[in-house]
């Protein structure tokens, strides 16, 4: 009856102060980079930390949530991509509105594939996906209406436009943009993390048949969490169309995104919620440089490096770099 009771006292939240105070002091740290005097590159390296951290983390909810391996995720970034740059190109619809409805698109879609894909499980659904994800591709090769192979070109304004998400004298605006979808992310889906859903999905992923004899429908929670990652997913492929202005299927269809995001998670810690953000912050900078100072030879090279990362990570830390981090971080105070 006495551990009852302190079970029921312990706090849902990390009520630390001092975790708090963290917390919030990198949030005005982000917002106030930019005014130190950073160049365009670094913008842009920041840019793709937020992006690649938002991206991991919708793959983390899927997988490291309810353990399902998914390896066509970048399927759902591309649905973004080309929902927001297609509807403004044919339509005139406003970036802000169509972010929207690629997300709902991409919700929609993850439904209609999750409901016969979800069914299988281990390495049957890894490989399934990774086939939606090369037919996603194929299709949007071929498929006139939105371009084919030649992909969506976004008409430039003439000057910056918040409406139409163009920035053009600067990459300030769209570093706070990805800061702002970044922060509010995270925020949900640790809310969600220490719901009464996020402890369903991770019965349904620690142990499928317990979950079953509490009345939690597998299915049912499986196909949520698809459709909850997917709708992550896709207003980071809506705001990279926006940045870049130009997008085809070999880019945002591309297998490389389902694996990179796959990398960053495992690498910072699957089914952590912090594990994101500490793999985007080593793995995109990784990138980034050895494109830079090793040219058209990086795009190996940082592979390489990846490989390299994540094998010593496997060796030594398997739970991530998350856990060199102290666990009262991380974890709820408990009482004694």
């Amino acid at each position: 009856m006495d551990k009852l009771l302190i079970a029921k006292s312990e706090p849902l939240w990390n009520t630390d102060k001092r975790i708090i105070s963290l917390i919030g002091g990198f949030i005005v740290l982000l917002f106030a980079l930019p005014h130190f005097g950073l160049n365009s590159f670094y913008l842009h390296l920041m840019i793709m930390i937020f992006m690649h951290a938002v991206m991991a983390q919708s793959w983390n909810v899927i997988a490291g949530f309810s353990g399902q391996i998914s390896l066509g995720h970048g399927a759902f970034f591309g649905i973004g991509a080309y929902a927001t740059s297609f509807l403004y190109v044919q339509y005139g619809i406003s970036p802000w509105i169509s972010i929207f409805l690629g997300m709902i698109v991409s919700g929609i879609a993850a439904v209609l594939i999750g409901i016969p894909m979800l069914r299988l499980s281990g390495h049957y659904f890894a490989i399934a996906t990774l086939l939606i994800g090369i037919s996603f591709q194929i299709i949007f090769q071929r498929w006139e209406w939105v371009g084919a192979a030649s992909g969506v070109w976004v008409p430039m304004t003439s000057e910056d436009s918040l409406l139409a998400l163009q920035f053009h004298s600067s990459k300030m605006p769209y570093y706070y943009i990805f800061l702002v979808f970044f922060i509010i992310t995270f925020y949900l889906v640790w809310l969600l993390s220490r719901s009464k859903l996020g402890y369903r999905l991770r019965a349904v992923r620690d142990d499928p048949q317990a979950a079953l004899s509490l009345c939690i429908n597998v299915s049912n929670y499986k196909i949520i969490a698809y459709v909850i990652s997917a709708m992550i997913m896709a207003p980071m492929g809506s705001l990279f169309a926006q940045y870049i202005l130009i997008i085809d299927p070999d880019r945002v269809f591309n297998i490389e995104i389902s694996i990179i995001v796959l990398l960053i998670t495992v690498l910072g810690g699957i089914g952590n919620v912090w594990g994101p953000i500490v793999g985007a912050a080593i793995l995109i900078p990784i990138s980034e440089y050895s494109r830079i100072y090793l040219g058209g030879t990086g795009g190996a090279v940082d592979l390489i490096l990846y490989g390299l990362i994540l094998m010593l990570i496997c060796i030594f830390r398997p739970e991530g770099l998350i856990s060199f981090f102290p666990k009262n971080i991380l974890e709820r105070k408990k009482q004694r």
